[in-house]
């Protein structure tokens, strides 16, 4: 076991089938102890018991949550090893469209949840330890109707490089992931159109979509004694270099997504 008694956290995994819950799973199988958060109780319980873990509820856009979270995983278990955020909220717009609200809901949790999320763990982390953080593939291929989620995340990525720099003294390592196409609970919706897993395959070389089982590997290795920090790095099977559909060759909407953001 490659992570055994680490003290880990995952915020935003209480959606079966989604990266979150496959993080979680992941590292408790690697021998992590594993603290499991997010908004929703639903579904956070069935997680903690399944792989022997804590459940905390935690509300990503609230500054405070977060805080508490750091706060009573540390009284509960010691120093924090392992950090991961994949909390999301998908905010589905054109430009010309977007409301306030939903540019402030999708920023609340797309990016200042990720700047709380590396303070906090970090004022709890013991030294040499890792955050990873979950970005999008749509920072660097426009999307045009995900453009706020896109923007938020582009932030975060920039806080990684900060962050890396700031805490890399202390030995603790600051990455995130870009996904590309991915069959998770998120887009659940998407996916059971028929032919759209299809045509995003097809823009994959390595021939597939990915799934949160590939993030959560990929999330193994990071929290492991590696010599990497301040990387955005893509995890697509190769997509970041081919792009992704075109827009009007795929079916899109509002309603093909699970604006959840324990997802």
């Amino acid at each position: 076991m490659r992570l055994k008694d680490k003290v880990a956290v995952v915020l935003g995994a209480s959606a079966e089938g989604g990266t979150g819950w496959a993080i979680a799973e992941a590292l408790a199988e690697e021998g992590a102890r594993v603290v499991v958060a997010a908004r929703s109780r639903e579904g956070l319980d069935r997680l903690a018991a399944k792989i022997g873990g804590t459940a905390i509820i935690c509300d990503a856009g609230r500054r405070e949550d977060i805080e508490a979270l750091a706060l009573v995983t540390h009284e509960q278990f010691g120093p924090i090893d392992i950090a991961v955020n994949s909390a999301a909220l998908p905010v589905i717009s054109m430009i010309a469209d977007v409301t306030p609200e939903q540019l402030q809901a999708g920023v609340d949790v797309n990016y200042f949840a990720h700047v709380w999320f590396v303070r906090y763990m970090t004022e709890r982390m013991r030294d040499g330890g890792s955050i990873t953080l979950i970005s999008s593939n749509s920072t660097t291929q426009p999307q045009p109707p995900h453009f706020a989620y896109a923007c938020a995340k582009s932030a975060m990525d920039c806080l990684v490089r900060y962050a890396a720099l700031e805490y890399g003294p202390r030995g603790i390592r600051v990455n995130s992931l870009l996904p590309g196409p991915i069959k998770s609970a998120l887009a659940a919706g998407l996916y059971a159109i028929p032919g759209v897993e299809e045509i995003y395959a097809s823009h994959v070389p390595l021939g597939r979509v990915g799934l949160p089982r590939d993030y959560a590997d990929a999330v193994v290795f990071l929290s492991g004694p590696t010599y990497i920090t301040g990387v955005n790095l893509p995890l697509s099977g190769g997509n970041h270099l081919t792009g992704m559909p075109k827009l009007e060759d795929i079916p899109t909407g509002q309603d093909a997504y699970k604006s959840d953001k324990t997802a």
